[in-house]
């Protein structure tokens, strides 16, 4: 293993046997951001600034200091960001920092063929081979073999002709197949290989990949996997300023959306027997975050108000440019932004769900994430926003919170007297992920556990006194503390005062809403009635309400496989009018309104 520290820098290895790795810590360096520079994940909701008590590990053996100076047992369960190295160390990460996920953004891997209308296409081309009389350039043998068509082609791709040429040589010919973007020649495969395309929805906390065949339009593959920017923060807040700290930091979390976005690829194309080399063409959708960070582009002007995007149309780049390794004249579509937080993730969310909205007066689509993106249609004019709602929705800063793995709590109900908790997998309870912390808060308020106001109560065998504050035992291990509760509640006060801003911004009421469509992973796996109970959603019918899933997945592959769905992406975003909320003068009063778990219109 190499030792990436400086010279001269004392050094100590960390060994993580759960994990069967071992890596080496900087003196003075935090065991989070060790395992951060190495790629170990330990679960830090807050980036590893101390604040949310997630990324605790525990110290088999060695010596550890404490940020604070005081002494550390290695026993207990202390927070791996607060705590560094002073000799080799065997480290234990938290059973929830290793569960795999078993829910991501991918839906429900049906079999899909998207219409096509793509500017790719596949040309198999048979040329005899180079000789004293017929010493044309490669370049030039090829445009022949096309019949004399005027085409170019991609430096990268030129670079890659003369060995992929000579690797198809048979029978005194050589037979390649050509990927072309329109008149441009952009790469080159053996004889039948299908031209791929790669559609991303890089989300704040997990990215999912999409592997279409552009010849059929058929959905080969589906994978999600965690965005690695996860260790600089679950929120976006933290990653912004991480990223305005100079060009290095803002580096490193561009390197990390690429590096997720070629791990799809490569395993996604493993998955069906090709190359990446074979991807001709990839879109992608994130949030204005998500999409300056991945395109390099500067993100300070974003962390404070007015929140001003340096832009916010749909890019088309080289693959190159982003450095990712797909075919070697690919281009890359990124769909355009709408204003503020509200990114191109929620444009294709409504690209996919307009049969569910178009035809409706009123209706309302929100994106449920660690940044909650929503529109309101009325009349057929659309007013969007978005809410800092932050990742404790998903479980990201509750000191108990997960990803949607096994043994991640997911329902709880109120039985005898007692709280019963079921968990994914059935197994051993070790966490709450999001879809299970509406339903604790559900579960508790109608229980009496907590009141309208967001306290725990005092009496109550499940709940017990942690110091001055009170926490609720979920199982054995899985406590939900009062500081818990006080995060969800400024979560859903945050996504419901934007609900009611956008109904009063179009002069409507919540009844008026004839379809309520809740998009996003997270928003597939919720339980609407725990949604409402706490006042999340407004207490409609609940017939009006409609679970889509990853909507945004579905747009950006529609967006990958079709010019006129990118021109339509994009008449969308021009026709949504970005409200930001910060600027109506009721907007302290109606979020003040809606801290406490109760459900009403005003």
């Amino acid at each position: 293993m190499s030792d990436p520290t400086p010279s001269g820098q004392a050094s100590y290895r960390l060994h993580f046997p759960h994990l069967e790795r071992e890596i080496v810590a900087r003196a003075g360096e935090s065991i989070f951001a060790s395992a951060r520079r190495h790629g170990v994940r330990i679960v830090g909701a807050c980036g590893g600034r101390g604040t949310c008590g997630s990324c605790v590990v525990r110290i088999g053996a060695g010596e550890v200091d404490q940020a604070d100076g005081a002494a550390a047992d290695g026993r207990k369960w202390l927070r791996a960001c607060r705590i560094s190295a002073r000799s080799d160390c065997t480290v234990e990460v938290a059973p929830r920092s290793l569960a795999p996920v078993v829910r991501t953004e991918t839906d429900d891997g049906a079999k899909e063929t998207l219409p096509l209308d793509t500017a790719i296409a596949a040309l198999d081309l048979a040329l005899p081979p180079a000789s004293l009389a017929d010493n044309l350039a490669d370049a030039d043998r090829l445009r022949r073999a096309l019949g004399g068509a005027a085409c170019t082609i991609d430096l990268g791709a030129a670079r890659q002709l003369p060995a992929a040429l000579r690797a198809g040589e048979e029978g005194g010919r050589w037979v390649l197949r050509a990927f072309s973007h329109g008149a441009e020649l952009i790469g080159f495969a053996a004889p039948g290989r299908r031209p791929l395309g790669l559609a991303v929805d890089l989300g704040t906390t997990n990215a999912a990949g999409f592997l279409v065949d552009l010849e059929t339009g058929e959905r080969l593959a589906s994978l999600g996997v965690e965005n690695p920017q996860v260790a600089w923060g679950a929120d976006l807040v933290s990653r912004i300023n991480h990223a305005a700290r100079d060009a290095r930091t803002a580096a490193e979390l561009r390197e990390a959306a690429t590096a997720a976005i070629d791990a799809l690829a490569h395993d996604l194309c493993r998955a069906v027997g090709q190359t990446p080399a074979e991807i001709a063409d990839v879109a992608v959708c994130g949030n204005t975050a998500m999409h300056h960070l991945l395109l390099g582009l500067p993100v300070k002007q974003l962390g404070r108000a007015p929140f001003v995007a340096a832009l916010r149309e749909a890019v088309d780049l080289r693959a190159r440019d982003l450095g990712l390794a797909v075919a070697p004249g690919a281009r890359v579509h990124v769909a355009p932004n709408v204003g503020g937080f509200v990114g191109g993730d929620h444009v294709t969310a409504l690209l996919a769900t307009e049969d569910e909205w178009a035809a409706r007066r009123t209706a309302l689509v929100m994106d449920i994430g660690t940044n909650t993106e929503i529109s309101l249609i009325h009349g057929g004019r659309i007013v969007s926003a978005s809410a800092p709602s932050g990742p404790a929705l998903e479980g990201g800063h509750i000191s108990c919170g997960m990803r949607a793995a096994e043994g991640a709590i997911e329902r709880v109900a109120f039985e005898g007297g007692r709280l019963r908790a079921r968990t994914i997998g059935n197994k051993k309870p070790i966490g709450l992920c999001g879809s299970g912390v509406l339903d604790t808060l559900a579960t508790l308020h109608r229980a009496g556990l907590v009141s309208d106001q967001g306290r725990l109560a005092r009496e109550h065998p499940d709940i017990l006194a942690l110091g001055n504050k009170r926490a609720v035992r979920l199982a054995p291990e899985v406590l939900f503390t009062q500081d818990d509760v006080r995060a969800v509640q400024l979560a859903k006060a945050a996504i419901r005062t934007a609900t009611e801003l956008l109904l009063d911004e179009a002069g409507v009421a919540a009844d008026d809403i004839e379809r309520f469509v809740i998009a996003g992973s997270f928003g597939a796996y919720i339980d609407v009635a725990s949604g409402v109970a706490i006042g999340l959603f407004p207490d409609l019918p609940r017939e009006r309400f409609v679970q889509v899933g990853n909507a945004a997945g579905v747009g950006i592959r529609r967006m990958l496989a079709s010019r006129r769905a990118r021109t339509r992406g994009a008449e969308l975003a021009a026709a949504c009018r970005y409200l930001e909320l910060s600027t109506r003068g009721d907007f302290q009063k109606t979020f003040l309104h809606h801290i406490g778990f109760h459900n009403d219109h005003s």
